[in-house]
């Protein structure tokens, strides 16, 4: 089946264009896995949340593709970052609230072939393990050929502790099971790919003083 190319909203190209030097050169950026992302068709990114840099380093990272990230709505209580946030595209959607609204909008961009960040924690983690949403598997099962990749982005905590320069890396790879599996629930295929996710990333703190925290038990 062949996709109609995505035209990348003149914000959204505008943001990245901007951060790209915070992120690529201050934050001396490398990144693994670009290569399994698919040049179109529906795609799925669940990624770990511990900065509020998260949704722009990802973007900054997968250049060839326009990553929709579900945000949680509470940002758009700003009219200045509503405006941008609508214009680069993204999509707000209710914490814990199965947001029927926001995900019916992402699955109307994912049969349109369209890429959709994800993080599955609902927010920023503060060093602490969080339950893991089961939105992003909902998305992957109602839209059959979904590919899901997982993502982790590793040091963006660092990116507010200037002068020390943040060392950022963003891994995407292939989930260990495979795609969704057959019978697979939403709240299973989530868990399956964020522990994973998390495996390699535990929550960190955001901010001046770094800790770990130990990922949540499978």
């Amino acid at each position: 089946m062949g996709f109609v190319a995505e035209r990348v909203p003149r914000v959204y190209a505008t943001v990245m264009i901007v951060a790209t030097p915070i992120v690529r050169w201050w934050g001396r950026l490398t990144v693994t896995g670009a290569e399994l992302l698919p040049a179109d068709g529906p795609t799925i990114l669940m990624v770990n949340h511990d900065s509020h840099w998260d949704p722009v380093v990802v973007g900054v990272a997968i250049r060839r593709r326009q990553v929709r990230a579900l945000a949680k709505a509470s940002l758009w209580k700003s009219k200045p970052m509503a405006w941008v946030l609508d214009h680069m595209g993204q999509i707000p959607i209710e914490r814990g609230r199965g947001d029927t609204a926001a995900l019916s909008a992402a699955i109307d961009h994912l049969e349109k072939g369209e890429c959709i960040g994800v993080f599955p924690e609902g927010t920023v983690s503060k060093g602490k393990p969080l339950r893991f949403l089961s939105g992003a598997g909902r998305l992957a099962l109602a839209v059959p050929g979904t590919r899901v990749l997982g993502v982790r982005v590793i040091g963006a905590v660092d990116i507010v502790r200037f002068p020390k320069r943040p060392r950022l890396r963003v891994e995407i790879f292939e989930p260990a099971g495979g795609p969704v599996g057959e019978g697979e629930s939403a709240v299973a295929l989530t868990k399956r790919v964020m522990t994973e996710v998390r495996a390699s990333a535990p929550p960190v703190v955001q901010g001046r003083k770094k800790k770990l925290a130990a990922a949540p038990e499978a």
